[in-house]
């Protein structure tokens, strides 16, 4: 996080802000607030205090909102106080996180809730944007789903090409459980679902199928591995998929869609 904060103020403040040099004395004080200007589950709070440190520091940091909390048209989110010059300076910064990390908070929001009372549970994705994974991922928690695995390292997905490699799905499933890793294979035929349940694989992956069709493998299954659903789902059509009786679906659209929140930052000296 420290150094995501770095990069970002780096790319923005570069050699310095010159409008604020310009403008605002060295010695003059202000406060600001956070304004949230629609509905919203707020993220990215936690960054606050790392963007405004590295920039000197402030008199006061006060959060008025924890991540995941909803927010109302003029709520506001943190109020700050300090040097004029360094609220300025880490204005668009702190906005970028604030409404980007919460746009994903709020979509998150909105697929859980579109699934209540089916007993089936949203997963997020690593389709993430390049450096903020860990961020993103805390505000679709925040939002109220489940994170998927980090990365590549942490549990272990056999998709179709992995099988092809490997020489086929039993020996894809045989050699992973070496690894002592969680498991989870993606099966694309009868056969292949078959042949995955009887090398004892116990999380299956179901892609690309129609809510109609997931419903028929999963009855197949017969409960004798958890199933999850990916491809294609949307808040429109999530509460589908989950009605077929799989334990998990997973959004890529949670983090690699979701839009920029709106919120302000309001300025004035103290």
């Amino acid at each position: 996080m420290t150094e995501l904060v770095r990069l970002a103020l780096e790319e923005d403040i570069g050699s310095g802000d010159v409008t604020t040099r310009v403008c605002v004395p060295d010695s003059q004080n202000a406060r600001g607030v956070f304004l949230a200007r629609e509905p919203l589950i707020v993220a990215g709070l936690q960054l606050l205090s790392e963007i405004f440190a590295q920039r000197g520091g402030v008199t006061e940091l006060s959060l008025r909102k924890h991540d995941g909390d909803r927010c109302d048209p003029g709520d506001t989110i943190a109020a700050v106080s300090g040097p004029a010059r360094t609220l300025l300076e880490c204005e668009r910064v702190a906005l970028n996180f604030l409404q980007r990390l919460s746009g994903v908070a709020t979509v998150a929001r909105r697929f859980a809730e579109a699934v209540e009372g089916t007993g089936c549970r949203v997963l997020d994705t690593r389709k993430t944007t390049p450096g903020m994974r860990l961020l993103e991922k805390h505000a679709a928690a925040a939002g109220g789903v489940l994170n998927h695995r980090m990365g590549l390292y942490d549990a272990i997905l056999i998709k179709n090409n992995h099988i092809a490699a490997a020489g086929g799905v039993r020996q894809a499933v045989e050699q992973a459980h070496s690894a002592g890793l969680p498991i989870e294979i993606e099966v694309r035929t009868r056969e292949e679902l078959t042949e995955a349940l009887d090398s004892g694989a116990t999380h299956i992956l179901l892609d690309n199928l129609t809510p109609a069709e997931a419903r028929d493998w999963i009855r197949e299954i017969r409960g004798r591995a958890t199933v999850e659903l990916s491809g294609g789902i949307t808040l429109e059509n999530v509460r589908a998929y989950a009605e077929t009786g799989a334990n998990f679906v997973s959004s890529g659209a949670i983090t690699h869609s979701a839009r920029a929140m709106d919120i302000s930052f309001r300025l004035e000296l103290s």
